[in-house]
C-alpha cells in the first residue's frame, strides 16, 4: 500500500537537500569575492568546498549505521537541523576578520550532507512502490541539483564584486540571513512532519526487508562487508566513483562568466537527466543495459566536450556540456538504484553511501590530479585523463553480473508471516 503522504516526505527532503547543496557551492562560485573579502588565500577558500569531500568519508560508516537501526526520521532530523545550525553560524561571520567562523559553519554543513547524501534511494525504498521507486529516487536526487542551479545563480546576483568590504559584507549577510531563515523553517518542518515510514510496507521487497530488519539476522559490519566482497556491488562502487567523483569539478575555461553559464548548463540538463533516467527505470526495469548506455554516452559526450571547448565555437560547446551533463547527473539516481537491485536485502542507506564514499574519494584524487595535471600539461591532458577514467569505468559497468535481488522479492509470493504483520500493522 502506498500513501498520498509520501509525495510530501519526498518534497520535505528534495528542498532541505537543495539548501545544503546551496550553501556548498555558494562560496566557490564567488571565490574571487571571498578570497578579498576575509583577505586569505585562494587554497584557503577552496577548503570552503572541499571539507564537503573530506567530512564525508570518516563519517559515512556511523551514519549509515545510524540510518540503519533508527530509521529515516532521526537522519532527517539531524541532518535538516544542523543544516539550519551551519547556516546560522554564517549569519555572524560576515565580517573581514572572521573566517575562521564562515569556516566553521560550512563544516557544520559538510557534516549535515553525510545524513542527506545517503537518503534518496532509501526513502524512496521505504515509502514508493515498485513501479515508482526509481522516479522517486531521481526526484530526491533533483532536488540536490536545483540547489546547485540556484548555488551557481543566486549568489553573484546577491553578493556584488566591489572592492568596498563593508558593501560585501552587508550584501553576504542577507546571504546568509535569508539561507539561515529557509534551512530553519524546513527543520522545523521536518521535526514536525517527517515520518520514518509507513505503516503498510509499500513492496513486498520492503516488507521483508521490514522482517529482516527488526529480527536484525545481520549486523552492519557484515552487510559492509557484503557489499565490498561482492564482484558485482564493487565493481559497481568503482565505476560509479570514477564518474560521480569528478561532476562538479570539470574545467568550463577561462572566461568565468562563460564558465559559469557552461556550469549551469550542465546542472540544468543534469536535472531532467535524472528524472528522465528514473522514469525510464520504473517503465522498463532495465538496470543494466540503461547503466552501461548512459556511461558509455558520458564517454562519448566527454570526448565531444573535451574536443570543442577550446575551438572556440561557444554553441557546440554548450550542447556537448548540456548533452554531458544529462547523462552525468543521470547516472546518479540509476547507480543508486542498480546497487540497491544488486545487494537486497541489504539497506538502500548501507550501498548508497558507499557509492557516495567512493565518489569523494575519487573526487579527492581527480581534484589533486587535476592541479597537478592543468599546469603541468594543459587543460586538455587533465580532461583527457578524465575520458581514460570514464573508459575504464564503462568496461567495468559492462562487467557487471545482473542479479535484480529486490525485483525477484518483489516478483515472489509473500510468505505468510510477513502477510500477518502487514495485517497487524494495518
Amino acid at each position: 500500500r502506498v500513501y498520498r503522504r509520501r509525495w510530501f516526505i519526498l518534497l520535505l527532503f528534495s528542498l532541505y537537500s537543495g539548501t545544503n547543496a546551496f550553501q556548498w557551492i555558494q562560496y566557490s562560485i564567488i571565490s574571487n569575492i571571498i578570497t578579498r573579502f576575509y583577505g586569505v588565500a585562494v587554497t584557503t577558500t577552496d577548503w570552503l568546498s572541499l571539507v564537503y569531500m573530506l567530512v564525508y568519508i570518516p563519517l559515512i560508516f556511523p551514519v549509515t549505521w545510524l540510518l540503519d537501526r533508527k530509521g529515516l526520521r532521526v537522519i532527517a532530523i539531524l541532518g535538516s537541523t544542523l543544516n539550519a545550525v551551519g547556516a546560522l553560524v554564517k549569519i555572524a561571520s560576515a565580517e573581514p576578520h572572521l573566517f575562521a567562523v564562515t569556516m566553521l559553519g560550512q563544516t557544520i554543513c559538510s557534516i549535515a550532507q553525510v545524513f542527506i547524501l545517503g537518503m534518496p534511494s532509501k526513502l524512496a525504498a521505504t515509502w514508493f512502490g515498485p513501479n515508482e521507486v526509481s522516479t522517486a529516487c531521481s526526484i530526491a536526487v533533483f532536488g540536490n541539483q536545483v540547489g546547485v542551479a540556484l548555488g551557481f545563480l543566486l549568489p553573484p546576483v546577491i553578493v556584488p564584486d566591489v572592492e568596498d568590504k563593508d558593501v560585501v559584507a552587508i550584501h553576504l549577510r542577507y546571504l546568509f540571513i535569508g539561507t539561515a531563515a529557509i534551512t530553519s523553517a524546513l527543520a522545523l518542518l521536518v521535526i514536525l512532519c517527517f515520518r520514518a515510514r509507513p505503516t503498510v510496507p509499500p513492496s513486498q521487497a520492503q516488507a521483508v526487508f521490514r522482517q529482516n530488519n527488526d529480527n536484525q539476522t545481520e549486523s552492519y559490519l557484515s552487510s559492509v562487508k557484503q557489499l565490498i566482497f561482492s564482484p558485482p556491488s564493487l565493481l559497481l562502487i568503482i565505476s560509479y566513483g570514477l564518474l560521480a567523483g569528478w561532476i562538479f569539478y570539470l574545467y568550463h575555461g577561462e572566461n568565468i562568466v562563460e564558465a559559469g553559464q557552461i556550469g549551469l548548463t550542465m546542472v540544468l540538463s543534469g536535472i531532467v537527466g535524472s528524472i528522465v533516467c528514473g522514469i525510464w527505470l520504473d517503465r522498463t526495469q532495465i538496470y543494466k543495459k540503461t547503466t552501461v548506455v548512459i556511461y558509455i554516452s558520458t564517454l562519448a559526450f566527454m570526448v565531444l566536450y573535451t574536443a570543442t571547448l577550446d575551438l572556440g565555437y561557444l554553441w557546440v560547446v554548450f550542447i556537448a556540456s548540456g548533452a554531458l551533463g544529462f547523462t552525468m547527473t543521470g547516472y546518479l539516481p540509476l547507480g543508486f538504484e542498480f546497487a540497491a537491485e544488486l545487494t537486497f536485502p541489504v539497506s538502500e542507506g548501507t550501498s548508497s553511501g558507499l557509492l557516495n564514499a567512493s565518489a569523494q574519494i575519487f573526487g579527492i584524487a581527480f581534484t589533486l590530479s587535476m592541479g597537478q595535471l592543468i599546469p603541468a600539461s594543459s587543460v586538455l591532458g587533465a580532461n583527457i585523463f578524465l575520458c581514460a577514467a570514464l573508459l575504464i569505468g564503462s568496461i567495468l559497468t559492462a562487467t557487471i553480473k545482473e542479479d535484480l535481488k529486490r525485483q525477484q522479492a518483489n516478483n515472489e509470493k509473500k510468505p505468510s508471516h510477513v502477510d500477518s504483520d502487514i495485517e497487524n500493522s494495518s
